[in-house]
Order: C-alpha cells, then structure tokens, then sequence
C-alpha cells in the first residue's frame, strides 16, 4: 500500500522537529570554550567524553540540516579538537588523558578527571570515532577547515590500543592512576564493536587481530520469539557502533557463517524487544506494540514499592535489557529512535504514540531520557514517573540515526575514514560498500 504524501509529509517534519530539538542539547549546553559536553543536563554535571564524540558527529548533520552555520560548526569542532590536543596528558591523577585515551568524565570548565573515574576505552572509541567523522566532513581547502582533519588525525594515531590490552588479547575496560587496569574487558556482544575495529585500524599501535578474536568467541547466539540472532539485551549494544558504521551487507567470518549482517541483526533485536513489550511478562503499565525500548537509562529507583498488589523493586541509572536482563517497567523512547533504521515499520508508530504522550519539553531538547508509567506519582499521571534530565549519549543517536535512515550521512562519512575501513577489512569484513 502506497503511503500518502500528506502522511509522508507530517512523517518528514516529525522526525525533522525531534532531530533539531535533539540537536539543541550540543548547542546550547556545550561549553564553547573547550567543547565539552555534560553527561546529563543536571546543574554541575561534568562532561562525558562520549558525548563530546557524538556531538561532534553530530555538527555536519547540523549543518546540512541548517541547524547551524558551517563557519558556527566549523569554529565550536576546532575548540574540542585543540582542547584535547593541548589538554594535560599523563599519569597524573588530576591529567585529562593518558596514553591517547581519555577519562570518561571531565570537568566541565577545566577539562581535567572529574569523579576519580576511568581511562575509559570505550568511551574513548566514541570520542575518536566522532574526530574522525568531523575530518571527513570538513574537508574544505581552508586553514580551519585543514585544521580539524590534521588535529583529528593525530588524536586518532596517539592511543596506545596495544597498552590497553594489558598483556591480554581482549582489550580492557580502562585504567586509573590509583589501581591500574580495570579487571573487566571487553568481551561478548557489546558497544565495543567500534573499539576494536578503531584499533585494528590504527596506523601507530594496532590491535593484533588475535583481540578481535577473543572477542568474537564469546558471542552468544539466540532464538527468540522465533528470531535467530547474536542476543544482547539492552538495545543500546545493537546501535551504538551502528551509529557510525553501515553494517547492511558486509559480513565477518561470524555472520557469515550464520548468513546474516550485523544490520539484520539489530533489526531482529528491534522486534524482539516490541515483542517482549506485547507480551508483557512481568506486567508492567502501558507495555504494548508502542509502547517499548529497553536499554541503559535513567530511572525512577533505588526503592522497593508494593504496586497494585506487586512488589517491584526500581532502579536509577542501569543498563536494563530483555528478555534475560533487568526490566523495571522504565522505557526510553531514545532508544526507540535510535533504532529507526532497522526497523521504520514499528519504529515510527512508537515514535508517533511518544508524541501524542507528551514526552519531550516544548523547544527544549526533545524527548526526556526515560519514564516509567508504573512507578506511582502524586498527582497521578499516565506516564508514571518522567526522567528530569537529558543525557547527551541519548541525544547524539537520536540525531545521527534519524539521519542515517534519511540519508546516511555518517555512514557515507565514515566510509570514507581509511582508519575505519583498514580495521574492518582486518577484522575480516568483506562483501557490499566494503568490496
């Protein structure tokens, strides 16, 4: 059946008025002095360098949307770049970053560790991912513009992927000055994708191909609800290195032998996660074929309430997932957005009920991170408990996948990262744009 245009239409400034309201979140909250990004919109919140990485990615989209200027984007990409380029750099404890990595929270006016966190690995992938993405946009014959890509490629070349190893294959979760290396790694079915394919490519310190190895074998293959697929439960795993890398046929040794991509697979995740919320086996309020996205998020905890009869425990900030994970009753339609380039056909009938919910705050910052309609509030409210807050690593996928779904900007711009390309084809990826 054809869709009418008028729908199309109203379809097209949807998604247009939440990628803009999404976008707003980098440019009003970023601090133009240094580029740095606050994890969440809470007053005196440090910055998370992930969100630093996608609001970079972020920028072209912004600019071929007319979001922004490009001189405006060009001026706030090269304020990130040049802070992180001269930002302290050591073993010190008080040090921005070490060995080509960063901590994961930052100071939001000093640029210096927040929180006694970690060298975080993975959040530094996203950081460099998003460098890489802005050198292959502005690739304009300009001082500013030769800049970024200069800047950006030897941030990129400076981290160390083989001291991050730790004398293991698979790579480590991170470092602290005060006890060493993490004693997790990265292993399974993770956010991690990129990281590792991001060291493989490394010109200066690569990833032996033995790491990716390592973390191929512990995968875990799944079926169901009648899905065959490579099982992690929150759906922010299936979309986070999808953000920055078109998956739609190229394969590794992996999903070749499964004949599948990792694109595929994130669309049957997609329906796995509806089809947990239709059938609804713990009970939760308002579960149903729009109403789902379960993944890591803010939530309404840590308490333990009897509702309607039922002893629930809740939760704050954690990585939620189904159907074998934690599942509170807290949703986060970002989540729903996110996976818009899977699966448009149950994707945009949530995306619609979010709207007609009243999820976001009107020329803010789009929908608020997550609610849970069975968490009881005075006065009573269909949506339960609402999240106060935004998180910029909710933002940036908002804005990036609905672009990918639309035109595939990112893709098409990481395509291009030879850094990227090097680590896919290492990692044993062939076949579709890779061929």
């Amino acid at each position: 059946m054809q869709i009418p245009k008028s729908i199309l239409s109203q379809q097209s400034e949807l998604l247009r008025t939440l990628q803009q309201d999404s976008f707003n979140y980098f440019l009003h909250k970023t601090n133009p002095v240094n580029g740095l990004v606050p994890d969440k919109s809470r007053e005196g919140w440090p910055a998370s360098i992930a969100a630093v990485g996608l609001g970079l990615a972020t920028y072209p989209v912004a600019v071929e949307r007319g979001f922004i200027a490009r001189k405006d984007a060009v001026q706030r990409t090269l304020a990130t770049l040049r802070f992180f380029a001269h930002a302290p750099h050591g073993p010190e404890a008080d040090a921005t970053g070490y060995k080509g990595f960063y901590y994961h929270f930052l100071d939001m006016n000093s640029g210096r560790r927040a929180w006694r966190s970690e060298l975080s690995s993975v959040d530094s992938a996203f950081l460099l991912a998003g460098m890489l993405a802005a050198a292959a946009y502005f690739h304009q014959e300009t001082a500013a513009e030769d800049e970024i890509r200069r800047l950006a490629d030897a941030l990129y070349r400076k981290a160390d992927w083989q001291w991050m190893q730790n004398g293991a294959s698979a790579v480590s979760h991170g470092w602290t000055p005060e006890k060493g290396f993490l004693r997790y790694r990265w292993h399974g079915y993770d956010e991690a994708m990129i990281l590792y394919l991001l060291g493989l490519g490394s010109p200066t310190h690569p990833l032996p191909l033995e790491s990716y190895r390592a973390w191929v074998s512990t995968y875990k293959w799944k079926k169901i609800y009648g899905q065959e697929f490579l099982y992690a439960g929150p759906l922010f795993i299936h979309q986070l290195s999808h953000v920055w890398i078109d998956f739609r046929d190229i394969r590794d040794g992996f999903m070749r032998q499964h004949d599948l991509d990792y694109f595929e697979n994130s669309r049957r995740a997609t329906w796995v996660q509806q089809q947990y919320a239709i059938r609804n086996p713990r009970g939760f309020e308002h579960y149903d074929e729009c109403c789902w996205g379960i993944t890591a998020s803010d939530g309404p905890g840590p308490k333990t309430l009897t509702v309607n009869g039922v002893k629930r425990a809740f939760h704050d900030y954690t990585a939620r997932g189904v159907p074998f994970g934690f599942d509170d009753g807290t949703l986060a339609p970002w989540a729903v957005v996110a996976s818009l380039p899977f699966a448009p056909e149950i994707v945009l009938p949530t995306i619609r009920n979010y709207e007609r919910m009243h999820l976001q705050e009107a020329g803010r910052f789009g929908y608020k991170a997550s609610f849970n309609p069975t968490f009881p509030v005075e006065p009573k409210h269909e949506h339960g408990w609402v999240s106060p807050y935004h998180f910029g690593i909710n933002q940036g996928p908002i804005v990036l996948m609905i672009e990918n779904h639309c035109t595939g900007l990112l893709w098409s711009l990481m395509r291009q990262c030879p850094y990227l390309v090097t680590g896919l084809r290492r990692a044993g990826f062939t076949g579709g744009w890779l061929s």
